[in-house]
């Protein structure tokens, strides 16, 4: 039986800095853990970071991210060291690289506060999604039933054995088709039925299916779209809402590329509650590479993405 999503993430600690975790085969792309998984465990390890050796600061939200993913991940053990850079008393700042195999692979900075009691100007402003998606699903049980008049469908990923990831999460997608190519709507439910939390929001920043075949194919190309890796070099995310202690079953993601060019694009990623409000946004530069690349052998032990 696969692990769950809290199982695939979960810390140890081995003192006030030092921490650990295991990366599954079932949460992986190819032989590579899926970045969202390892963003994840990041968002985690931060968690734990300021709820036991920083309690002091009060700042248990993560409200900013970003890594580099310097080489690629693997099956197995990884160690995260945490340094702390800037305590503040509004927010702050911590490094933390992850390690396989005396390999620095990750590196990121993560920046808390406590999102509940942070207080100043707030304003609304006239931003919205455009193109409209197809309206959200009225009853989600009738969703998970297939019901065919729905506007949504679920979406089976066509190289499963590959992604195998894809097999933990459920996903749905307008049965029309998306509103325009190159833009992917999704309905994200995470197939153990496990809630997301604001440590989830990693995974759900980079669990979505191939955003670049309706492109493909408006250029008039008749061959099938090759099998892709899409290896994320840098991830961002920036979290504007707290999800309940509880967290909730189901997120809404958009994702959309500006620019596709010489192998690599960006990714916008928009993640919203049942209700429309924005939760988090996240920006990625990905690269797109054949799938050899995933499973060739390390050079020396340092290969690179």
């Amino acid at each position: 039986m696969a692990p769950t999503f809290a199982e695939a993430t979960a810390i140890n600690a081995v003192d006030s800095h030092t921490y650990t975790a295991n990366f599954t085969s079932e949460w992986c792309v190819g032989s590579v853990p899926h970045g969202g998984v390892v963003t994840s465990v990041f968002l985690r390890v931060a968690e734990t970071h300021f709820r036991t050796t920083l309690a002091a600061q009060n700042q248990p939200h993560t409200i900013s991210l970003h890594l580099e993913f310097l080489r690629r991940t693997q099956e197995g053990p990884a160690v995260l060291v945490v340094r702390d850079v800037k305590l503040g008393r509004q927010t702050s700042t911590v490094h933390i690289a992850l390690s396989q195999d005396s390999r620095e692979e990750v590196v990121g900075y993560l920046t808390h506060s406590h999102m509940n009691i942070d207080n100043g100007l707030s304003l609304k402003t006239l931003w919205s999604l455009h193109p409209a998606p197809p309206l959200p699903p009225a009853d989600f049980r009738s969703l998970l039933g297939g019901t065919e008049d729905h506007s949504w469908k679920e979406v089976n990923e066509p190289h499963a054995k590959f992604r195998k990831v894809t097999q933990r999460v459920r996903t749905f997608v307008p049965r029309e088709g998306q509103v325009m190519p190159g833009l992917v709507d999704e309905w994200l439910r995470l197939d153990s039925g496990e809630k997301f939390t604001n440590e989830s929001l990693g995974f759900a920043s980079d669990s979505f299916p191939p955003v670049i075949e309706d492109l493909w194919y408006m250029e008039g190309r008749d061959e099938r779209l090759p099998s892709f890796w899409y290896p994320t070099v840098i991830l961002n995310l920036d979290i504007k809402k707290v999800l309940p202690p509880e967290g909730v079953e189901w997120l809404f993601v958009r994702i959309q590329p500006k620019n596709v060019r010489n192998g690599k694009m960006d990714l916008e990623v928009i993640i919203m509650n049942d209700i429309g409000e924005i939760i988090a946004l996240s920006n990625h530069v990905v690269l797109l590479v054949g799938t050899d690349r995933n499973l060739a052998a390390r050079r020396n032990g340092q290969n690179k993405i």
